[in-house]
């Protein structure tokens, strides 16, 4: 069996398709490129399903280094079978090749080592054979060589057993087969800290039972980091006279036997000594692989939502990071996001200067042609919304919340002491408040996607695997939307398929020396840009107002004769092809199938002739908080009020209504029908109607329904 076609056995794809995948991946095509401009070769495989092809790729080259350091350990210790040479060449599961390997593998000196070294596997094979008919009297013959007795020859020949027992592949497999089934969860609190104020968040836990294969991946990680933090102690239930009757069944022949009897002693001794805390390890570390998968898929949808969220445009904006003492601090952009002006205003106590503050932002909207204003959400957010729509700007002026997380660590980043040397960080948080309502991906694309406020235990799971995950999410978004050539920063264009912070740097700095690209093809003419990366990068690259038409368009350049084929054919110029539908409906694409460009080429071609540098986000909407709830002591249950979405877990989505605390729709009253995952019924940033059904002010949780109300 190949690697391609196990992959497609595990994934249910096409083998051939998946083949042709992994060769595209190991000619150093990206996942965007590979899913937009290579349809006919892997069958239209989408970004997700060509991303799980790579991490099997991944798994099973891993698997394989592993395998050649096996044999090469096993060759050392002269114990290489053709047999076993065999097995190993033919697994292609990770916790198989270690039980294969298990019994060969150099250990600490055991209680079976010592018994070996002592001459007692003879021994321990005759029991196993359990054909001798006084074990006792047989053991009298090993009794030497330190071994004072029979009895202690028995004892040594039973701890090789149980090593044996423990380390057997059919052992392994019945136990671990019981222990995914049928094995209990149990968290209990450390007694000495059950009262410490740090268990208080764990108090769910102190005593908690459940299946584990029913555990969902917010509980798995939250009990582990309880463990982890000392307030709890977990441990697995099973029913341990069930795997002890299992294993005994492979080992003993003769229950009334004699050697049939010590061997059921050994293969209970082994389980309880050294197989079940390894199995109950292996569930633990499954457990917590499957917990890290969930959470980081979760995580890579909240920040697509996030990356993808409606963009205001190219605006005149005024950003305002609220705050009471310390005053709102103000900045005033234009539509390139260029900061133009900076000041304070103090609207609220304690240094209440309202008629100055109303003086300040009339004059600033009138001097900078403010379009907008955009708001953060943190401290004295919605004081500052309700005094800024007293205002008067002699014409309507929209007023936007904006999320402000991640605000702090992006105005202390070195990006932002790049951007702005010559102010503090007061000045970049309020400009990086602003500019992420003109376009939230190019804005957010500068922050650690960790330090945004979506997700669950993060910093819990795998942070190579997380990382690696959101790091693909960015270049999606990136390749979905695309990025204007002469406008994107670096650090956007270090997101575009198959180009990287180095390339990023050396188009802004070519950019700089040369002036704005006039056309894709410029591009070849950046250091270090050559042909691979050209290939990679320019299909998501837009040239608006270019000499050809088509750098505006997710067309690849590649194709760039197919459409000047077709407006050749039909008389007319590409860009006449563009905008004249009448036109476009003319075209018989399958005219234009030849060997490497097939229909689906055409088909996404066609699509793109008809939106050419359109942005496929949605249009952007306001959210209007009640008036006349500020706070969380001003709850009631019972009360309806308008929310937004502002992160979703597996188990329901926070919703920020305005009170400075988001409350929680769990999943159980997100809708009247039945729904497995909150993303069935929520989108992030979504706009909702929500009831309050409880408020616990000790803990500052809100609990939230949308039933009814959506």
């Amino acid at each position: 069996m190949t690697n391609a076609t196990f992959i497609a056995k595990q994934l249910n794809l096409d083998a051939k398709a998946v083949e042709h995948t992994l060769s595209l991946l190991r000619q150093g095509c990206t996942i965007p490129f590979i899913s937009r401009y290579r349809k006919e070769m892997t069958g239209s495989l989408d970004e997700v399903q060509i991303a799980a092809i790579e991490d099997w790729s991944q798994k099973l080259a891993e698997l394989e280094k592993r395998k050649e350091t096996i044999v090469k350990t096993l060759k050392e210790q002269d114990q290489l079978t053709g047999e076993l040479s065999e097995r190993i060449a033919n697994c292609w599961q990770s916790a198989e090749l270690e039980d294969i390997y298990l019994p060969y593998k150099p250990k600490h000196r055991t209680k079976a080592q010592i018994a070996r070294e002592q001459g007692l596997q003879p021994l321990a094979n005759l029991l196993l054979k359990q054909q001798a008919s006084d074990p006792l009297q047989a053991a009298e013959h090993y009794a030497r060589n330190g071994i004072a007795t029979a009895e202690d020859a028995l004892s040594g020949a039973l701890n090789i057993i149980a090593e044996q027992v423990s380390e057997d592949e059919r052992s392994r497999l019945a136990v671990r087969k019981v222990f995914r089934r049928e094995a209990i969860l149990v968290s209990k609190v450390v007694k000495a800290k059950a009262g410490t104020p740090e268990a208080a968040k764990y108090a769910d836990y102190f005593d908690w039972s459940e299946p584990l294969r029913r555990c969902p991946s917010h509980r798995m990680l939250a009990m582990r980091r309880g463990e982890a933090d000392g307030i709890l102690r977990l441990s697995l239930s099973a029913d341990d006279e069930n795997c002890i009757c299992q294993v005994t069944r492979l080992f003993v022949r003769h229950p009334a036997n004699a050697c049939g009897q010590l061997v059921s002693k050994a293969v209970a001794d082994g389980y309880k000594r050294l197989l079940r805390p390894a199995i109950e390890n292996a569930c633990f570390t499954d457990g917590k692989v499957k917990a890290d998968e969930e959470a980081i898929d979760i995580f890579k949808e909240n920040l697509r939502q996030l990356l993808l969220s409606a963009p205001l445009g190219a605006k005149r904006v005024m950003g305002i990071d609220p705050g009471f003492r310390t005053g709102c601090k103000v900045v005033c952009l234009n539509e390139q996001g260029d900061l133009l002006y900076h000041d304070v205003i103090y609207p609220h106590p304690p240094v209440p200067k309202r008629e100055q503050a109303i003086a300040k932002l009339q004059s600033l909207a009138r001097q900078f042609g403010t379009e907008a204003i955009a708001i953060g959400n943190g401290t004295a957010s919605r004081e500052t919304e309700s005094f800024i729509h007293k205002v008067d700007f002699g014409q309507p002026v929209p007023v936007f919340v904006v999320s402000e997380d991640g605000a702090s660590i992006y105005s202390a980043s070195k990006i932002a002491r790049e951007e702005f040397p010559d102010q503090d960080v007061t000045v970049r948080g309020a400009v990086s408040i602003a500019r992420r309502l003109m376009d939230p991906l190019a804005e957010l694309v500068k922050i650690d996607p960790k330090s945004i406020g979506i997700g669950q235990y993060q910093h819990d799971v795998d942070q190579g695997k997380l990382k690696k995950g959101l790091d693909q999410t960015v270049t999606s978004c990136v390749s979905t939307v695309g990025a204007n050539l002469n406008t994107a920063s670096r650090h956007l264009l270090t997101y575009v398929s198959g180009l990287g912070p180095t390339l990023a740097q050396n188009i802004v700095d070519y950019r700089h020396e040369h002036g704005a690209f006039k056309s894709r093809s410029q591009l070849k003419k950046v250091p270090r840009l050559g042909p691979v990366a050209y290939q990679q990068c320019a299909g998501f690259l837009r040239i608006p107002h270019g000499d050809n038409p088509l750098d505006n368009s997710g067309v690849h350049p590649e194709s760039y004769s197919i459409v000047e084929a077709m407006a050749s054919d039909l008389g007319c110029t590409v860009g006449e092809l563009m905008s004249d539908r009448s036109l476009r409906q003319q075209i018989d694409i399958s005219r234009y199938v030849t060997q490497t460009v097939g229909m689906p080429t055409l088909k996404d071609i066609m699509k793109e002739l008809e939106k050419p540098g359109l942005d496929p986000r949605s249009q952007i909407e306001r959210i209007e908080f009640s008036p006349s709830v500020h706070t969380i002591d001003q709850l009631e249950e019972g009360m309806e009020l308008n929310g937004i979405v502002t992160n979703i877990t597996n188990f329901g989505a926070f919703v920020d209504i305005g009170v400075h605390q988001d409350g929680l729709v769990h999943i159980s009253q997100m809708s009247d029908r039945f729904i497995t995952s909150p993303t069935q019924a929520v989108k992030l940033h979504q706009h909702l109607r929500v009831k309050v059904i409880g408020v616990d002010l000790q803990r500052k949780r809100i609990s939230l329904s949308m039933k009814g109300l959506n």
